[in-house]
C-alpha cells in the first residue's frame, strides 16, 4: 500500500494541515480508522486545556471520590478518598499513623536507632572470626 502527503481541513480553526506520508503509515500500524481532525496547533491547545482543567497530573480526567465520615477511634469528621464499607472502622489520618507506627517499625527515629545501639555492648559488634573459609 502507497502512502502520499494530503491536505486536510481544520476543524477547529479551519485551517489546512498536511497528513503525512508517515504519519499514515503509524495511522494504519495502529489500525485508527479515521484520519485526524485537528491541526497539531488545535490539538495542542485542546489537550492542554483539558490538562489544566483536570489538575495536569498522571491521571490527567480521574476524579477520586471523597467522602466525609467520623473517625471511629476519636470521633472527628474527616474525609477520606475511598467509600467506606459496613463492619470496617475508618480512622482519621492521625489515629490511623499512631496505630501504624507501633507494630510495623517503620519509624523508628535517628536518636531511638542510637539509643538501641547504644544499649547493646561492643560484644555484639566484635567477634572474633573463628573460622577460615578455603575456596
Amino acid at each position: 500500500m502507497e502512502f502520499l502527503a494530503r491536505l486536510l481541513t481544520c476543524r477547529d480553526c479551519g485551517g489546512e494541515f498536511i497528513f503525512t506520508a508517515g504519519e499514515q503509515v503509524f495511522f494504519f500500524d495502529k489500525q485508527f480508522q479515521n484520519d485526524p481532525k485537528r491541526c497539531k496547533r488545535c490539538k495542542f491547545n485542546r489537550t492542554s486545556i483539558g490538562l489544566k482543567a483536570a489538575g495536569a497530573g498522571p491521571a490527567a480526567g480521574f476524579s477520586r471520590t471523597e467522602t466525609r465520615t467520623d473517625c471511629a477511634k476519636c470521633g472527628l469528621e474527616t474525609t477520606v478518598p475511598f467509600k467506606p464499607t459496613q463492619g470496617r472502622p475508618v480512622l482519621c489520618r492521625q489515629c490511623f499513623q499512631s496505630t501504624l507506627a507501633p507494630t510495623t517499625g517503620a519509624l523508628v527515629t535517628a536518636a531511638a536507632a542510637a539509643e538501641m545501639v547504644a544499649g547493646m555492648g561492643a560484644e555484639h559488634f566484635e567477634e572474633p572470626i573463628s573460622e577460615e573459609v578455603s575456596l
